[in-house]
């Protein structure tokens, strides 16, 4: 860090005021204009600005002395890391090659397993603040508050939706990681962390099937043969959109006289073993057996609208996504009395509390526990 020794004539004009401007790097702007990171401290002294007497001569002169002595105390103190400022090549690191050194060692340790979740975090960062110079010596209260508002009230998703509540609390809790991490390693000596709260997510009710209304899609012609298997597909077996999207004929085996698939989740990359029910695997049509299961199935706007389509023309009402499968999956085995651990295991949850929310939407599991308690004799 660099610092200097500025002085600003007054309005009347015969007084300068001082004060010491630190200088921590550059950037370029938006605009491609080199700016400068810097922030000043005024000193409570001042200069003659036309020093004629004596008096006045001796003034400032014992004035710059004082004044160069400050200087040295400050730029000891930045040294040392007081005042806010640490080392220059600390301060000044890059934001953005820090938070890919962190996302890095995310893929690399088996307990965190949302490289990919990392990844959206990073390019939604670059869509809120796009200058590739940013460094720590921007991350401040404000900016961390700038941050928390995008991802809770204007981050959006591929097809332009606002993300969840859910997904933005999970984003934002990315970037604290991140500048935890900093201050742990003393690339900042303050912590804004400490003056932003989290976001906290919303509970939203989860959409799901009954077993009546899966039959009645069944029943039912869809436009895209494709689109109607998978869903029935994932109802059958709770696997997200993404790992039925890119499931492939070689991870699909016999095992102890059942098929199985054997595969990563698409998103927690987690190694996951799952039987497949004879009538789910009835809905597999691939003749040669070799590549994508699903090949004609797509993401896209027609193949959203068309399943929303093929539930109202099945008498179904509900707003109906893709991932209604997965949730209709896991509420009619829980209410069929399958127990939360052995389901968490089937959905490939890596906290039971995630498959907690399950159970907590049955009201016909609860009442029937509560009717299971024994006889006392009242």
């Amino acid at each position: 860090m660099k610092i200097t020794i500025e002085e600003r004539i007054n309005k009347v004009g015969d007084k300068k005021t001082i004060r010491l401007v630190y200088w921590n790097g550059s950037y370029t702007d938006k605009d491609g204009k080199l700016k400068h990171h810097r922030k000043r401290e005024q000193l409570k002294q001042y200069l003659y600005a036309d020093p004629k007497t004596k008096t006045e001569i001796n003034h400032n002169k014992e004035t710059l002395e004082l004044v160069k002595l400050i200087k040295a105390k400050r730029e000891v103190a930045a040294a040392s890391g007081q005042h806010g400022f640490t080392d220059i090549n600390k301060k000044t690191t890059n934001f953005y090659v820090f938070f890919n050194k962190v996302m890095e060692s995310k893929k690399s340790n088996e307990s965190n397993k949302n490289y990919d979740l990392w990844q959206a975090v990073l390019i939604h960062l670059k869509r809120h603040y796009p200058d590739e110079n940013l460094t720590f010596e921007h991350i401040t209260v404000d900016w961390v508050k700038g941050v928390k508002k995008y991802f809770d009230t204007q981050a959006k998703t591929k097809t332009g939706n606002p993300i969840s509540s859910g997904t933005a609390s999970s984003y934002f809790n990315k970037v604290r990681a991140v500048i935890n991490e900093a201050y742990a390693k003393e690339i900042i000596t303050n912590n804004p962390l400490k003056e932003v709260s989290g976001i906290k997510p919303i509970t939203t009710p989860r959409v799901y099937l009954d077993m009546e209304e899966v039959r009645a899609l069944v029943k039912t012609d869809c436009r895209y043969d494709i689109l109607k298997e998978a869903f029935l597909f994932s109802c059958l077996t709770g696997l997200r959109w993404s790992d039925i999207n890119k499931l492939d004929w070689s991870e699909i085996s016999e095992f102890n006289g059942t098929n199985r698939i054997t595969f990563n989740q698409k998103k927690t990359t987690g190694l996951q073993y799952l039987d497949i029910p004879p009538q789910a695997f009835n809905l597999l049509k691939g003749l040669d057996r070799k590549g994508r299961v699903f090949q004609s199935l797509r993401y896209n706007s027609y193949m959203n609208v068309e399943l929303l389509r093929w539930a109202m023309a099945a008498g179904i009402t509900k707003h109906v996504t893709f991932h209604a499968g997965r949730h209709t999956f896991a509420v009619s085995l829980i209410t069929q009395g399958v127990d939360i651990y052995t389901l968490s295991k089937l959905m490939g949850h890596s906290e039971i509390k995630t498959t907690q929310i399950y159970a907590d939407i049955i009201d016909s599991v609860r009442k029937d526990a509560m009717h299971k308690i024994p006889d006392i004799g009242l």
